[in-house]
């Protein structure tokens, strides 16, 4: 009898069918938990699997049953990979716990660091009302909404002019330079359906010199990127087709303590906040009537700060040497110097990505300028650029300040940003970056015994002369009074930006230095050794830092990220240098599609890393043997992951001490 075509019988194709969906099925979970835990949740586990292909990807068997069952059944095995794989890329797209996952969990932990009592509102209203009759806090709250939804249609049509009386100098030079990184770029961010869920107050804090109130405010929007020739109409429609995120942001506002709330004669309302006359705005932000500076929060609210609520803390910092500076500057401020910090990384930030060192003329000293320009010059001539993309600031603070009475007083402002940063081909399309977080130290200086301007508060761009706002241009001097601006006589000036392993050694050296001639100074005077004074930041030989490096995700991914580079300088990296870092992106809870684009990027991702065998690269090894000890124990993989970092860096006998016993 004759056997019956195929087609004729299609019970034929069903041990295949259910082989094939199987596998599919199958293979769906298995990349879902490589990515789940490679990176995502940190488990005590140590070896979990004896670490074999649990999440390295599909097993040979797998494989080798979708290759056989294609060949035996490929009317049936074709179209189900090619609907497998369709939803396959919908659901990495839309479905992945990487993105819809950690953007829940980010929610969950920003609404636990913001969430806060009524009675605590109640106490802080109370607070702000002995000093503010007429302060209510429903008012205000309505204010910081309409605000909120201003500034995202400033943002959205790319001119931030109408916010600008509302906003702190570095809050203001912060949006335009991120819309100047944008349009080199080529993008533009197309927002849709904005909505202000709540609006809530989660904190006060009070000095002499500024109440700062912070406000949590929670919103949803339809937020991507489209092409920056893309008319606004075209960018909204483009937005409308995602779907809306909601998110929690901590907006932080300054006001002088004493000024009062001028019921229908402020911003709000178009009036000067000081004189109540009528306010038309302008390049200068000064009222035309009584000159009062309008965004110096000296005579109402200016936003200073904007935080993602993942990042908000609430405790309040003791800076070292902030009293003994205050000796000579009595209205020396935190909330001024680190907007003016914040102030100085934007324009040094604008000032490389343009590779214009001269706009930093005015805020910065020569040998800060010398040295960026020496930089800039020789990646010039290498045909390469600094590339800084998606570039914002997580959180500013200052370390220490140090007094030199004879010279200039110094402030240590660290810097915790992230970018898609890293170095590029000049005019050619910026390369493939992941996003990396950053910790640099910048150093400020001051003549000793100059004095904050409180008359511009947290205006910090002006001239400390004649109060006029400054410009971009190559002059060092005001273009109003002539004025010498960036030699540090009047205002705080930028003198070095390094990276926390560089400005750790550094800092160490010129502190050892400071007490050595202290103690031949005190010899001298007195004919005997006094013991050295204590290193005002508390940091300069990396004490108190481990503890941060381990509770840090950021710290954490900055310092993997510095790894995977370093492992792919010499242009191989290993299968084992890979495994292991695959190891580290798991216990440390870093993304490894992000370490794997790092060592993609190789050395280009950071432009400069740190020398072998470099004071630099010892403090790096020890921050890496801090994470390695979190659990108290350094096992097997660990051991070894420490050993290949140790030879890259050239501190082999460096990590025998540093391990000890264990």
């Amino acid at each position: 009898m004759p056997s019956c075509p195929t087609t004729n019988r299609p019970w034929r194709w069903l041990p295949g069918l259910l082989t094939v969906s199987t596998l599919l099925v199958l293979a769906l979970p298995l990349v879902a938990l490589a990515r789940g835990g490679g990176g995502e949740h940190y488990t005590s586990g140590r070896d979990r699997g004896g670490g074999g292909g649990g999440g390295d990807g599909l097993p040979l068997w797998l494989i080798f049953d979708l290759i056989r069952i294609l060949f035996l059944y490929p009317k049936v095995t074709i179209p189900l990979l090619v609907i497998g794989g369709g939803l396959y890329w919908l659901y990495k797209r839309n479905l992945h716990p990487d993105a819809t996952t950690r953007r829940a969990l980010d929610q969950r932990e920003a609404e636990a660091r913001t969430e806060v009592s009524g009675r605590d509102v109640q106490g802080w209203v109370n607070a702000l009302k002995l000093k503010d009759p007429s302060f209510e806090l429903e008012p205000t709250l309505e204010k910081v909404r309409w605000l909120f939804l201003e500034l995202q249609k400033s943002w959205f049509r790319r001119d931030m002019t109408p916010v600008r009386p509302f906003l702190s100098d570095a809050t203001w030079q912060r949006f335009n330079v991120q819309l100047a990184l944008m349009q080199a770029q080529g993008v533009r961010d197309a927002l849709a359906d904005m909505k202000v869920l709540d609006v809530q107050l989660i904190g006060l804090h009070q000095t002499n010199w500024y109440d700062s109130i912070h406000v949590r405010v929670r919103a949803s929007i339809r937020d991507t990127d489209v092409p920056a020739n893309q008319t606004d109409a075209q960018a909204m429609a483009a937005a409308s087709r995602v779907a809306p995120e909601v998110f929690t942001e901590v907006w932080t506002f300054v006001r002088k303590p004493g000024a009062q709330t001028r019921i229908g004669e402020d911003l709000f309302q178009g009036k000067c906040p000081n004189c109540g006359a009528p306010y038309k705005g302008g390049a200068s932000n000064t009222c035309e009537f009584c000159n009062a500076v309008v965004n110096s929060g000296n005579y109402d609210w200016t936003l200073s700060e904007i935080t993602q609520g993942v990042e908000h803390v609430r405790h309040h910092k003791q800076v070292d040497g902030l009293m003994q500076a205050r000796e000579a500057d009595p209205a020396l401020n935190l909330e001024m110097l680190e907007d003016r910090a914040s102030l100085l990384f934007w324009k040094w930030i604008d000032a490389q990505s343009r590779n214009e060192t001269q706009r930093l003329s005015k805020v910065a000293n020569a040998d800060a300028l010398t040295k960026l320009d020496a930089e800039l010059g020789q990646l010039a001539k290498q045909g390469r650029r600094r590339v800084f993309l998606e570039c914002a600031v997580g959180a500013v603070d200052v370390r220490a300040l140090e007094v030199h009475p004879e010279s200039f007083d110094e402030a240590q402002v660290e810097i915790r940003w992230s970018a898609r940063m890293g170095v590029g081909p000049v005019n050619e399309k910026p390369p493939s970056l992941p996003t990396v977080p950053q910790r640099w130290v910048f150093t400020l200086l001051r003549r000793h015994g100059a004095k904050t301007n409180t008359d511009t508060g947290m205006s910090t761009d002006r001239c400390p002369q004649c109060n006029a706002p400054t410009t971009n241009s190559a002059a060092n001097t005001c273009e109003f009074c002539g004025t010498v601006l960036g030699n540090g006589e009047r205002d705080w000036v930028l003198a070095s930006a390094l990276p926390f392993e560089s400005w750790n050694v550094h800092h160490a050296r010129q502190t050892s230095a400071n007490a050595a001639r202290y103690q031949q100074r005190r010899q001298a005077e007195r004919g005997t050794v006094a013991p050295p004074p204590m290193d005002v930041s508390g940091h300069a030989q990396g004490d108190g830092d481990g503890d941060r490096v381990v509770t840090d995700v950021k710290e954490r991914e900055r310092l993997l990220y510095m790894m995977a580079s370093i492992a792919a300088a010499d242009g191989e990296v290993t299968a084992a240098e890979r495994r292991l870092l695959k190891l580290c992106a798991e216990r440390w809870s870093v993304s490894w599609p992000n370490v794997e684009m790092a060592l993609n990027a190789g050395p280009q991702l950071f432009e400069r890393l740190v020398p072998r065998g470099s004071p630099e690269a010892e403090v790096f090894l020890r921050h890496i043997v801090d994470m390695a000890l979190v659990d108290g124990r350094i096992d097997r993989k660990e051991r070894r992951m420490l050993q290949i970092a140790a030879q890259h860096l050239g501190l082999e006998e460096q990590l025998t001490v540093m391990l000890g016993d264990r």
